[in-house]
């Protein structure tokens, strides 16, 4: 473990690109009555324990939408290489010096502030831990939560170790180089029942997309807690099965 670092600030980043492979734009989509990315952001604003909003976004000119959007929904942006995300994350530290940054993507619209607003308070009770996650069971990997409603938070002196030391897929995957490491860092994950790990509330393809679409159209288009979501799958079959057949993609390296 490290020592506790100065002040308390935790910034929320969004990693954002237009350049998907399965569903093009996706972050850019329209979801209700805002974009995807609008989605991500307003959910990041409003957790509690949140100081500032950072879109990180690359250079390349098909994210000039992406980083245009971002100012329009209110976050601050910043801009860095389309592969290397961990340096994009980098960027934003020093642009938007935090203690600790919470990481969210931009494809995963109903994130709940109640979520990551645990994740920063566990943090806050205790500086000296590295990594938090609702992706680590036990220390290792795993969940209990659905694919879409993922939080990380990392210490901002551990993600400049990690630009100093990760390599390959390390650099694009921005934390695994933590979570894979544990005898060197300390990772704590975060457990919720009921479990719901089995289902799958992220947008990756166009049947990703059809799924949200139909949980908005139930649930209104403000911002929707975890449990509400998942009780209306758990009562409709029907749109679970919308996207139940899609494989995520697998981490590389």
């Amino acid at each position: 473990m490290r020592g506790q670092p100065a002040g308390n600030t935790v910034n929320a980043v969004i990693q954002a690109r237009a350049s998907s492979n399965r569903l093009p734009g996706k972050v850019l989509r329209p979801l209700g009555g805002r974009s995807v990315l609008g989605w991500v952001v307003r959910a990041a604003a409003a957790t509690p324990g949140i100081d500032k909003v950072i879109v990180a976004t690359s250079q390349a000119p098909d994210d000039d939408g992406v980083a245009e959007e971002a100012v329009r929904v209110g976050a601050e942006v910043v801009r860095g290489p389309l592969d290397d995300v961990l340096a994009r994350f980098v960027l934003a530290c020093e642009r938007h010096p935090a203690a600790a940054i919470v990481r969210l993507t931009a494809d995963c619209p109903l994130l709940d502030p109640e979520v990551i607003g645990r994740i920063v308070t566990l943090w806050r009770a205790d500086p000296s831990i590295d990594y938090l996650s609702t992706t680590l069971v036990g220390g290792t990997l795993g969940r209990t939560m659905a694919r879409g409603f993922d939080a990380e938070l990392v210490r901002h002196d551990v993600l400049a170790e990690q630009d100093v030391i990760a390599t390959g897929a390390a650099r694009e995957h921005v934390t695994s180089g933590v979570y894979g490491d544990p005898g060197r860092y300390s990772c704590v994950g975060v457990v919720v029942t009921p479990p719901s790990e089995d289902l799958r509330v992220t947008v990756d393809t166009p049947e990703d997309l059809a799924l949200l679409e139909a949980v908005v159209a139930e649930l209104g288009d403000g911002i929707p807690s975890w449990r509400s979501v998942v009780s209306l799958l758990r009562s409709r079959p029907d749109l679970v099965v919308l996207n139940a057949h899609v494989e995520q993609k697998k981490l590389t390296g």
